[in-house]
């Protein structure tokens, strides 16, 4: 190949690379101005549907202005058409209230010209009445004068003076309005106590007609029997220490002495005597009796003692039908299984004081359980009466109030020694515990202050101006009096019985209630011959 031949072969190469070059740029530029045409007609759509967008979103505000416009001026309207009928009725008040006014001033004249005219009768009347009251004066003048010479008259007629005719005219009105007090007095007690006291009556002796219980006379001791005297020896122990060990352990006073097979337990703690009784019944039966084996048996009759308690509680309970006693209740009412009051057992006394409540509340159309609670605890405060200072009522109150008993039941316990008791649970328990002590056979008492008593009545009523003599019968529960009927009216009998009852009050101390009853007959007596 010739050189020709190669620059030949050059330039046509270079000839097409550069027509190439030139087809590829006018290929290029043709497709920008393809894009560019795409383009241009793509935002021009763009255009016309934001367009066609603002015109429609421009309609709807457009819209929506003119229905809230429309609104606005509506809800305007009605305020209006309110606000003027709220006018009109204002615009009424306001001449109805004219109107009143007129009329209460017109009210007003017609009323100023009545005062005036009764002003000037008033007048008229103060003149008259003055011109009498002078006249008056004058003629009382006149008749004091005359009275003075009448009074004048009468002493001299009388040959008293006027305050001694003044003494003796209050002296008979005063025992007159005396008399005529008691009949008046006597006629409204008795219809007052006409129907009262028949339903009291019939109450009270159904409820004795329906329970009565038995007591056992416990006191301040107890008596132990013994085999034979040679274990009074062992139970005294070596330089008494075993008897010390006993006291010591059980806080009694063991009496030994020449009483044949029988020691004495004093103590006024009735549960300390029970555990001691028990204990020494056990060591004399054991045989064992030294200080440590004491201790082991006092403990476990303390056990005994404790469980014999809750046992008489739950069954007490058992029987009257009451619940929900908080625990330490039943344990303080299961103490009093061995407390007396003049030898009545308390633990009796107050189931069958329950039993009572709740007849007489049955009667009385009453909450039966509630009055059978308010009896079985009214003497819980005996149980800790021996350290608590003060009334056992009061104190079973305070203590009912810390278990959380109910307030009726805590006033019916401390108000049932009261002379007013303030509720009908108080009344009712106060009527129970009263019948219950106070019925025969219930309690003993000794047999000097027994005399006492009925003498101190006797005493009493024979003191008594027109009083002959007088009986306490019925173990005192009943005072019987004789009077000279000379001397004493119907009606001064019974003055008489209120006044000695009264002093009764005042100065003797007695248990339940004494009833006083006053004699006065006539005797006619004439001889056959």
């Amino acid at each position: 190949m010739t050189d020709m031949d190669a620059l030949i072969g050059i330039g046509t190469g270079v000839a097409g690379l550069v027509a190439g070059v030139v087809g590829a740029m006018f290929l290029g530029r043709s497709r920008e101005q393809q894009a560019m045409a795409e383009s241009q007609k793509i935002r021009e759509d763009m255009i016309r549907k934001a367009e066609l967008r603002a015109r429609e979103i421009e309609k709807e505000i457009v819209d929506k202005a003119r229905d809230r416009a429309q609104k606005t001026r509506e809800e305007l309207e009605k305020d209006a058409k309110e606000a003027l009928r709220e006018a009109e009725k204002s615009e009424k008040r306001m001449r109805d209230k004219e109107r009143e006014a007129q009329q209460r001033l017109d009210k007003l004249d017609r009323q100023e010209r009545d005062l005036n005219g009764q002003r000037d009768g008033l007048k008229r009347t103060e003149q008259q009445l003055a011109e009498k009251s002078r006249v008056i004066e004058t003629q009382q003048q006149t008749w004091k004068e005359k009275h003075a010479q009448l009074q004048k008259q009468l002493e001299q007629t009388a040959s008293l003076t006027a305050d001694e005719a003044k003494r003796q005219l209050l002296a008979t009105v005063e025992d007159e309005a005396k008399l005529e007090a008691a009949r008046v007095m006597k006629q409204a007690e008795a219809q007052a106590k006409e129907k009262a006291e028949e339903n009291a009556k019939k109450i009270i002796a159904l409820a004795i007609n329906r329970y009565s219980g038995d007591y056992a006379a416990e006191r301040m001791v107890s008596v132990v029997k013994i085999p034979n005297d040679e274990i009074k020896g062992r139970i005294i122990g070596r330089e008494g220490r075993n008897i010390r060990a006993l006291e010591v352990a059980t806080g009694m006073d063991f009496i030994i002495d020449d009483t044949p097979e029988t020691i004495v337990i004093s103590g006024y703690n009735p549960l300390r005597r029970e555990v001691a009784k028990r204990s020494l019944e056990k060591l004399i039966q054991d045989g064992r009796i030294h200080p440590t084996r004491i201790e082991e048996v006092v403990a476990k009759s303390e056990k005994e003692v404790e469980k014999s308690c809750k046992e008489a509680a739950e069954q007490a309970i058992l029987d009257l039908g009451i619940t929900g006693l908080h625990p330490e209740v039943m344990h303080l009412m299961g103490s009093l299984r061995y407390r007396t009051s003049y030898t009545q057992n308390q633990l009796t006394h107050s189931m069958e004081v329950a039993f009572m409540c709740g007849i007489m509340a049955s009667e009385m159309k009453l909450n039966v359980a509630m009055a059978r609670r308010c009896g079985f605890l009214h003497d819980i405060g005996k149980a800790v009466s021996h350290d608590v200072e003060g009334p056992h009522a009061y104190i079973g109150g305070d203590l009912l109030r810390k278990y959380g008993e109910k307030e009726d039941v805590i006033v019916g316990v401390s108000c049932h020694h009261d002379d007013d008791p303030p509720t009908i649970w108080a009344a009712i328990t106060q009527a129970a515990d009263a019948l219950s002590a106070a019925r025969p056979g219930s309690r003993r008492e000794q047999m000097e202050n027994y005399i006492k008593r009925v003498e101190s009545l006797e005493t009493i009523a024979n003191g008594f101006p027109g009083v002959e003599r007088s009986y306490a019968v019925q173990a005192g529960r009943e005072l019987r009096i004789m009077v000279d009927n000379s001397k004493v009216t119907d009606e001064e009998a019974y003055m008489l019985s209120r006044e000695i009852a009264k002093k009764i009050e005042a100065e003797v101390t007695y248990p339940g209630q004494i009833k006083i009853t006053v004699f006065r007959e006539t005797r006619a007596t004439e001889f056959a011959r």
